[in-house]
């Protein structure tokens, strides 16, 4: 959105996420200062796959706007290093890292598929419309939002790791454990 944020203009794609990283790194030494010690960082989730995003950039024959996920990476791939700097850099400090990136759309779910009728380029549902019968069987509610079921299994899987990098250095119930 250039029109709307200069940043486009200001850095290239790899040195924003660098300075997304640094300015995220201040708040959580200041959220440490505060008294936090455990503390979860959610990874950005690939928001080239939400419909809205498809339905504006158009996927040339792929699942989701490879473009845009690229970005997310950036910044993705910067977040175990700061946890571990986090870790290492701050006495008793506990964080954590959970990885949205494998997340398109939960099995058994339509996945570029809101579960409302959109309008516009906003990706919200039509006020007053009514949303799908069986919202388990899509991924997005709206143009933009995980449905419920996708949801719950993003939640399932940041407490319980499915994977080994669904999580680092550990998942969400081993933090609480801590």
């Amino acid at each position: 959105m250039p029109n709307n944020y200069p940043t486009s203009n200001i850095y290239t794609p790899d040195q924003y996420a660098a300075v997304l990283i640094q300015r995220y790194s201040q708040q959580l030494t200041t959220l440490y200062n505060l008294g936090a010690r455990k503390v979860v960082l959610f990874g950005l989730g690939p928001i080239g796959c939400p419909p809205a995003a498809i339905a504006k950039y158009g996927t040339n024959g792929k699942p989701c706007v490879e473009s845009l996920n690229n970005l997310v990476k950036l910044f993705n791939d910067r977040l175990k290093p700061l946890v571990d700097d986090l870790n290492n850099g701050l006495s008793d400090a506990n964080f954590t890292f959970i990885n949205f990136s494998w997340f398109a759309a939960p099995l058994n779910a339509v996945p570029n598929i809101a579960c409302c009728r959109i309008a516009g380029p906003e990706g919200l549902c039509i006020p007053n419309s009514n949303p799908c019968l069986v919202r388990a069987l899509t991924a997005w509610f709206d143009g933009f939002h995980p449905s419920e079921s996708s949801n719950k299994i993003l939640a399932k899987r940041s407490y319980n790791a499915l994977l080994p990098t669904d999580a680092y250095p550990y998942d969400i119930s081993h933090l609480a454990r801590l």
